[in-house]
């Protein structure tokens, strides 16, 4: 199984202990392969960059490192007229489309009630810890 985590998902994982860490422990384990674009990755890292200034203890470099080398890479794939409220958050759908992945785990409610675009279900973290 293929999926993409919303940088909110991994974000928290990286941050703090819980669901969203528990899908970065699966992926770690080899349960599911984790897609990302080069603009995933860089929204991980400035995000995961800017939290770091409030929670200096925690230093996700290694996390993002970990990240960038086994994730595998895709260009993504066009997804036509804006389908999340927020157009930011197309990206997780056309890195989902370009890796023939079938679920985007997120938090956002921007992507959450779209249902399943594509084909491709939007899960909430316990949701998809749940599948396993």
């Amino acid at each position: 199984m293929t999926a993409t985590l919303d940088t909110n998902v991994v974000v928290s994982g990286i941050f703090w202990p819980g669901e969203a860490r528990q899908c970065l422990v699966l992926w770690a384990k080899r349960k599911f392969e984790l897609a990302v674009t080069d603009d995933i990755l860089k929204e991980y890292r400035e995000i995961a960059t800017r939290l770091r200034a409030s929670k200096p203890q925690v230093n996700p470099e290694p996390w993002l490192r970990w990240i960038e080398r086994k994730a595998k890479l895709f260009e993504p794939s066009p997804v036509g007229k804006q389908r999340s409220r927020d157009q930011d958050d197309d990206v997780f759908l056309a890195c989902a489309l370009a890796s023939a992945a079938t679920i985007v785990v997120s938090r956002d409610e921007d992507l959450l009630v779209l249902g399943r675009p594509f084909g491709i279900e939007i899960l909430r973290p316990r949701e998809f810890l749940k599948r396993f």
